[in-house]
């Protein structure tokens, strides 16, 4: 074999030994997952489902929406696979026929119609994003929606729920790399979607956040609620990290546009709603 030959030869083993070296370090980067200074993993960022699950957390079809007659398929409800483990609910009889007397007027009974806090886990299901700014001792979700939020508490189980409240009291530990919480003292006036699926003030939920990739969270939450349902249950769905450097939540103050729904009746003749144009 010749000097140039083997110059050849050598010269391609290089480039595809570089290109290996290449792949392999961007393959790790990519599967890379964030962690904190104490070597947890960092769950900082805007983060948001993508699902129809806000509509229905159980398997359903595409439905008419709200007033069709005038607003067409602008409020149709998509379709969707549902996010609930096994597919239904285990509701009590008489639980479930107050749910489907919740669905058949959802319009006016979701707690979302007054711009009430969404609660947990129906605050991670909304089509609006939702930030965690995340310390040792410490983190917080902040939500776009009315701007809601919740402080979870990391290894302080003497910290415990003195009322009830809309987006309950989180109590946090590590299992691992799992972050898993458990969030007490709920307002029973919280439902898990818009078809009226509920609970009632005894609702423990367990959450368990765990990264599947640098960009994607694992999320489980375990319902318990004996006076509702039959037996505990679990939601499960991925949460994604919006990368985009520009991103940053925005408001969503919305108890302004609920007022002209819920008080309306009582403004004064001939004035014009709040932030209505003249």
């Amino acid at each position: 074999m010749n000097i140039t030959l083997l110059k050849k030869v050598f010269l391609t083993i290089s480039i595809s030994t570089i290109a290996l070296l290449v792949s392999v370090t961007s393959n790790a980067q990519l599967t890379e997952i964030p962690k904190t200074p104490d070597g947890k993993p960092d769950f900082s960022g805007i983060w948001q489902a993508i699902s129809s699950a806000h509509w229905d957390i159980e398997p359903h079809i595409a439905a008419y929406g709200a007033v069709p007659e005038s607003l067409g398929a602008l409020t149709a409800i998509p379709a969707g696979l549902g996010i609930v483990e096994g597919g239904r609910i285990p509701y009590t009889d008489a639980a479930r026929r107050q749910r489907d007397e919740n669905k058949a007027d959802a319009v006016d009974r979701d707690p979302l119609t007054k711009c009430y806090m969404p609660g947990v886990p129906r605050g991670n299901l909304l089509p609006f994003p939702f930030q965690i700014v995340q310390s040792r001792d410490v983190i917080l979700i902040a939500h776009e929606f009315a701007e809601a939020n919740r402080i979870l508490y990391v290894d302080q189980p003497e910290l415990e729920s003195q009322v009830d409240a809309w987006m309950g009291h989180s109590n946090a530990h590590w299992e691992g790399d799992t972050l898993v919480v458990r969030v007490s003292g709920q307002m029973p006036d919280t439902w898990f979607d818009r078809a009226g699926n509920h609970h009632s003030y005894e609702m423990i939920v367990e959450e368990r956040w765990t990264y599947a990739g640098p960009n994607h969270v694992n999320y489980q939450a375990t319902i318990t609620d004996p006076s509702i349902f039959t037996r505990p249950w679990t939601i499960s769905l991925p949460l994604y990290r919006n990368v985009d450097p520009d991103m940053q939540l925005l408001e969503f103050k919305c108890v302004e546009f609920a007022e002209e729904y819920m008080y309306g009746q009582y403004r004064k003749p001939g004035t014009t709603r709040a932030g209505a144009r003249p």
